[in-house]
Order: C-alpha cells, then sequence, then structure tokens
C-alpha cells in the first residue's frame, strides 16, 4: 500500500455536521477502515433573511456550519490529517444558499491552521424549507424530468424568492448546496461544480440528458446563471488551493455528493440489501437494477422517487419528511408543558426517560400518524392521534405510538412486499435517531421482517471518503 492512502469524508448534515479518515483494509481493496471521526452539533438554525418566508422559513446560518466543520477537522488525529490524499463531501440535498463570486470566504490562520471563513454568502434555505405553498407550486412550469417539485427543493426556492425578494437575489450571483460551497471554497473555484445527484435534487433536471431544463425555466424568468455546472459523482472537483489544517494544499477534493448517496455507498454491500437510515428525516432506499429508466413524467402523489446514485444508476427511494424531528417536537412540547407548570427539565433526560419508558411498554391500542411536517407527495396532511383510551395515555403508550407511527408511515410509502418483489433480502439500518432508539428498531423489524443490522451514525461522512478512497486506489493502480 502506498503512503498516503487516506482519505477524508465530511457529511454537512442538518443538525450536525460529521467528519471521518478512511484508509483501504489490509489486503481486501473493497474494504475500508475508519481511522478516527467526528460529529459537532451544527445549532445553525436562524430567522429567515426575507420576512416574506414567515415562520415556514427554515434557514440556517452558514457561518455556525463551517465552525462546526472546523471543530470536528480540529478534533481528528494531525498525523492522519498529513497524510489525506483525497476528500469527499456530503451533505443535506435539495437546499440553497448564494454567495458572491471571489468573495465566497477568506482564508484566515485560525490558530495553528488556516481555516476560510464564509464572507459575502446569504443563509442556506434547507429542505425542511415551508415557505412555497400548494398553490405557489401549482403555478410553477412543469419540469422536464421524472422528479417534481417540492417546497424546499433550490429551484422552487429561487422562484419564490424571484417572485417574493427579487431584491435579495440581485445581491448574488452564484448558488449551490451547502455542500458544494465548501467544495468551491476549498478549491478556490469560480464557479460551483454539482454532481447530477444534488442538481436533480433541486428540480428541473433531467437525469437522462444530464441537463438543466434551461429552455422551460428561462422561458419562466428563472435566473439560470445561478445555475451550477453538473459533473459526474465521483469526478473530481479540483485541488485544495490552501493547506487546510495539517491536509497538504494541492489535494484531490471531490464533486459534492448527496448524503442520502453517500449513506448508502458507505454501508449497501450487496444489491439485496436495503438501507434505512432514520435520522431527522427518514429514507427507505432498495437499488434498481443496472439499465433501469425512471418514468419520464413526474408523478407528484408518487411516494416512491427515484434518485441518481453512481454510474447512471438509480436508487428507489421512499423519502419521509417526519423522523427523529417528530421525536424532538415531541419531546420539546413536553419541555415546554412543564415549564409552563413551572417545572424545569432537560431535552437529554425527557427523551432517555420517555425511550426506556416505550421499551417496557411492548404494545398499544393507541394510532399515531405522525406526519406534522406533511409529505412531499401529501403536502397538507398533518398529524394526527386516534384510538385513544384512558388505558393508552402513559407517556410509554404515546411513545411507542409515536415510533410505531413513524415506522407504519413509511410502510405505507414503501411496503414490505414491494421489497420482497424486487429481491431484497436485508435491511441495513443507518442514522443516529435509529442507532440511539431500541424502541424505533423494534418497530422496523415489526413491519419490515428480514434480517436487520446496524452502521454508525456517520455514514455518510464514511461514504464520501469511501468514493473518494475507490478513486485513489484505481488511480495508483493505472
Amino acid at each position: 500500500m502506498a503512503a498516503r492512502s487516506v482519505t477524508l469524508g465530511i457529511d454537512l448534515g442538518t443538525t450536525s455536521v460529521k467528519a471521518a479518515l478512511v484508509e483501504a483494509a489490509p489486503g481486501d481493496p473493497s474494504g475500508f477502515v475508519v481511522l478516527a471521526s467526528c460529529a459537532r452539533a451544527a445549532q445553525a438554525e436562524t430567522a429567515a433573511q426575507s420576512a416574506a418566508a414567515g415562520p415556514q422559513g427554515q434557514e440556517q446560518d452558514v457561518k455556525r456550519i463551517i465552525q462546526a466543520l472546523h471543530e470536528c477537522l480540529a478534533a481528528l488525529p494531525r498525523q492522519q490529517l498529513r497524510k489525506v490524499c483525497g476528500i469527499g463531501v456530503s451533505g443535506q440535498m435539495h437546499g440553497v444558499m448564494f454567495w458572491k463570486t471571489g468573495q465566497g470566504c477568506a482564508w484566515t490562520e485560525g490558530g495553528a491552521a488556516p481555516v476560510f471563513e464564509p464572507r459575502a454568502v446569504s443563509h442556506l434555505v434547507t429542505w425542511q424549507d415551508g415557505r412555497c405553498s400548494s398553490e405557489f407550486l401549482a403555478s410553477l412550469p412543469q419540469p422536464e424530468s421524472h422528479l417534481s417539485v417540492a417546497t424546499g427543493f433550490g429551484c422552487a426556492t429561487i422562484f419564490w424568492l424571484l417572485k417574493n425578494s427579487p431584491e435579495f437575489l440581485k445581491s448574488y450571483d452564484t448558488a449551490g448546496t451547502i455542500h458544494d460551497y465548501v467544495v468551491a471554497m476549498l478549491c478556490g473555484l469560480a464557479r460551483p461544480l454539482m454532481s447530477d445527484q444534488n442538481a436533480a435534487s433541486w428540480g428541473y433536471f433531467n437525469t437522462r440528458s444530464q441537463s438543466w431544463n434551461l429552455e422551460i425555466l428561462r422561458a419562466a424568468g428563472f435566473p439560470i446563471q445561478l445555475l451550477p455546472d453538473v459533473a459526474e459523482p465521483g469526478s473530481v472537483a479540483g485541488r485544495t488551493s490552501q493547506a487546510w489544517f495539517e491536509i497538504p494544499k494541492g489535494t484531490q477534493v471531490g464533486v459534492a455528493l448527496g448524503d442520502l448517496q453517500a449513506s448508502v455507498y458507505s454501508c449497501m454491500a450487496q444489491k439485496t440489501d436495503a438501507v434505512l437510515n432514520i435520522s431527522t428525516s427518514v429514507q427507505l432506499v432498495a437499488s434498481m437494477p443496472s439499465g433501469f429508466q425512471p418514468p419520464q413524467t413526474p408523478d407528484p402523489a408518487a411516494p416512491v422517487a427515484y434518485f441518481p446514485y453512481f454510474d447512471r444508476t438509480y436508487l428507489a427511494v421512499a423519502a419521509s419528511l417526519n423522523g427523529g424531528n417528530v421525536l424532538a417536537t415531541f419531546v420539546h412540547m413536553l419541555v415546554q408543558w412543564m415549564a409552563d407548570l413551572g417545572l424545569q427539565v432537560e431535552e437529554s433526560m425527557v427523551y432517555s426517560c420517555m425511550i426506556q419508558a416505550a421499551a417496557q411498554q411492548r404494545d398499544t391500542c393507541l394510532t399515531i400518524t405522525p406526519t406534522v411536517l406533511g409529505e412531499r407527495h401529501l403536502p397538507d396532511q398533518l398529524a394526527s392521534v386516534t384510538r385513544i383510551s384512558s388505558s393508552d395515555l402513559s407517556l410509554g403508550h404515546v411513545t411507542r405510538a409515536l415510533c410505531r407511527g413513524i415506522v407504519q408511515n413509511l410502510h405505507s410509502m414503501l411496503p414490505f412486499w414491494q421489497l420482497r418483489e424486487w429481491g431484497v433480502e436485508r435491511v441495513i439500518g443507518s442514522g443516529s435517531a435509529l442507532s440511539r432508539n431500541e424502541v424505533l428498531k423494534q418497530e422496523v423489524q415489526r413491519a419490515f421482517p428480514l434480517p436487520v443490522s446496524y452502521g454508525q451514525d456517520v455514514d455518510a461522512a464514511v461514504g464520501a471518503a469511501v468514493v473518494m478512497l475507490q478513486r485513489s486506489l484505481s488511480q495508483q493502480k493505472s
């Protein structure tokens, strides 16, 4: 094995930033070893920059996200960072942020290590953003793509800003996801590069022709100059323009990947595996056979979407908006109720107590439909609680019903029989909300009676690193 065969993976998630150092497993060219990993809470939520977005606006402070990223890197072993020969980056799909070309960041000596600090940048409008109403989305032109456009998708957000905050858009000339931004800053790119994975997540991108719907967008007055250039996932976007922590200047950086695809890449060992990720939101993913092409036109009511993967293949994805965020909402509600009653209690304590109570309550007749955020295919659906009886009102009953509801909601989108029909033989579980919650694990086993194995929390960061590692190894061979 050649020296410096270590790769760094970064995942810029909704609630946390993760980093992982990976090297090839000795004697196993397709295997890998995680040398070190780190996660930091982003704590980046902030008020919307456009007052017209109202309470539906969901935005994050880019400076806080980058600060969490630098805290992660500072916690990794310096001697391993010196060996890094490639950087893979993934992150939350669909979201959009804006910056000024050439003014997106400034490199400074951050103590012992050079770091970049965001400068002329907007907030990140995340995938959870709800400013685009059903009526507004219906007013947009029909995309020439197999994927529908939903609120929180980059192109829908830009259309909304064009209509409601046109002055805001005039301040910027570049746009991308948060992970496209990081890659562009690391490499000093004048224009960001975007993988088809992230382009598809914005809407108005045709995965067959690998191109934006430029004519449709231009006719609707869309500022097409904001659309990034598109590159193959797994390709190199550029090289680091500065030394970054201990990572040498000139290190290859991959085009940013979707967090879903990177998670799947790190843990889907066989085509017969399905991957279930429950973190802030929920995804159940199965691999489609080589040569599969999705329908030509979008079906907004379809609960399963087909996302581009690698090498022009697709993943079948049931992506629910309601996962760990629903549990977090429930915990926050309980803490708020107690505060109203004059009692102060930590959210972490409430969470562990309610999971413990639900673990002892193996069954319940209480039924919770947990769709507090609606679903992309059912945007106007809200949550509900039914079959309420006086005997099912304990914390254990309600938490058990909530965890069951999250899993049953997913099962209604992509049922067990469909997985079996596609030849799925095993489910691989990942994501922070699932790994820490024994009750969710029990409900997964109940709804999907297949062998289930669990991965690590840093799956997307590991996946991004592995993509770059395999690229590095193939370059060494050639």
